[in-house]
């Protein structure tokens, strides 16, 4: 039966002042202070109260949205099971399938679930949204890449006068199509659709030149963050340096997790999952004496009173200070820098790739493999020892 509707309209809602909301057959809009507007539902189904945020209207979330969402509850609770009947499906569209798929990762401990949620509902959403999950075609995935590398980069950076704006790159928008076609495949896990619909192909990238720094001008950025006025940035830079930590994880640290004893670093939070990151000796030194530092009662390496998080999360405009001041090119030198240079040095001194991958936290061996492409003086080297083997063996004088 066709619900009708004569509160929760268009005009009605559009008229609505920040602060204000209308609430009709169990769904609610709400006028938001920046002037967006969260749609959210609040039905009884089967004895159970269910309330759900479905999402902004920004995102694409619509009241048809959470009409949608609605008819699965119930019909869910009609058919006795959690999971959505095989023999029968209710069409979800992405825009009301997005906000069930990172409310069930998040009862599964999935992970990343920020990011996925921030190309969804900035990226994937804007553009798919209306679409149902169970008839997104390929077609409309190659529209999707088309539409997402014509995007100029969203950049807190000025644009520069009489330069084109820079657009997004293969590997961002392969992120957003990794999350996709994640969201595709637990819908069809989970019986939402009975297939994934399309075949997701992802977009070449160029990885281009690793760019990392010799020993000489890493002595030299860290020669410059010692003498810089942000305390921190020494600090960010060495163990950036010595253990190709990304620059999330190393603000994020927290006194807790650093073992000295054991030279090791816990991070809850890394990309590929939960790891205990090594240290060396000359780093667990320094953290000694740094950690002794710190105001007493706080609980993380890199405090700051002023961030939400109680912690710093930028260090950009000092490390941008620090690189100057070595006499290197902030353009080529930036944050990731540290962790290319940390793992490109571990591979010239001829780690194996396994242990690199178990210092550097990569979810892959491919990822790792590129460290092992770059030329330097240990390709040479392995090169003379080929060298070495074909050379015949000079025989003794006592052999002749």
């Amino acid at each position: 039966m066709t619900r009708t509707f004569s509160k929760l309209t268009r005009t009605k809602t559009r008229a609505l002042q920040p602060g204000e909301s209308l609430s009709e057959q169990g769904i609610t809009f709400e006028r938001l202070g920046n002037g967006d507007g969260l749609f959210s539902v609040n039905v009884m189904v089967d004895g159970q109260r269910i309330h759900r945020n479905l999402g902004r209207e920004s995102d694409g979330v619509t009241r048809t949205t959470a009409e949608e969402f609605i008819s699965k509850v119930r019909h869910e609770a009609r058919e006795g099971r959690l999971n959505l009947p095989k023999r029968r499906k209710v069409p979800l569209t992405l825009a009301a399938a997005a906000p069930l798929y990172l409310d069930r990762l998040r009862e599964e401990g999935g992970r990343e679930i920020d990011r996925k949620r921030q190309r969804l509902e900035q990226c994937l959403i804007p553009f798919l949204g209306e679409l149902q999950i169970g008839q997104i075609t390929g077609s409309d995935i190659e529209r999707y890449k088309k539409h997402r590398l014509s995007q100029p980069v969203q950049t807190r950076k000025k644009p520069v006068a009489g330069q084109p704006p820079q657009t997004n790159k293969p590997a961002t928008v392969n992120r957003e199509l990794a999350t996709l076609s994640h969201l595709l495949n637990k819908a069809v896990e989970w019986d939402w659709t009975e297939r994934q619909p399309a075949k997701i192909r992802k977009l070449k990238e160029d990885n281009g030149r690793i760019v990392y720094l010799s020993p000489v001008q890493a002595t030299a950025l860290l020669e410059g963050a010692r003498s810089d006025q942000n305390r921190q940035i020494y600090p960010f830079i060495l163990i950036g340096l010595r253990t190709g930590m990304r620059k999330s994880e190393i603000l994020a640290i927290r006194r807790e997790h650093v073992n000295l004893d054991a030279r090791s670093i816990y991070i809850p939070a890394a990309k590929a999952g939960a790891r205990t990151q090594p240290i060396s000796a000359d780093l667990a030194s320094f953290l000694t004496e740094y950690i002794d530092t710190l105001p007493k009662g706080t609980p993380w390496l890199f405090p700051s009173v002023g961030a939400e998080q109680g912690h710093t999360v930028d260090v950009r405009k000092a490390f941008v200070r620090a690189v100057t001041a070595a006499g290197l090119d902030p353009k080529q030198v930036v944050r990731h820098t540290l962790r290319h240079t940390a793992i490109t040095h571990l591979v010239q001194a001829g780690v194996d790739l396994p242990t690199v991958k178990r210092i550097s936290g990569h979810k892959t061996m491919a990822m790792v493999e590129r460290y092992a492409h770059q030329s330097g003086s240990h390709i040479a080297e392995a090169m003379d020892k080929l060298d070495d083997r074909y050379r015949p063996k000079k025989r003794s004088a006592r052999a002749s």
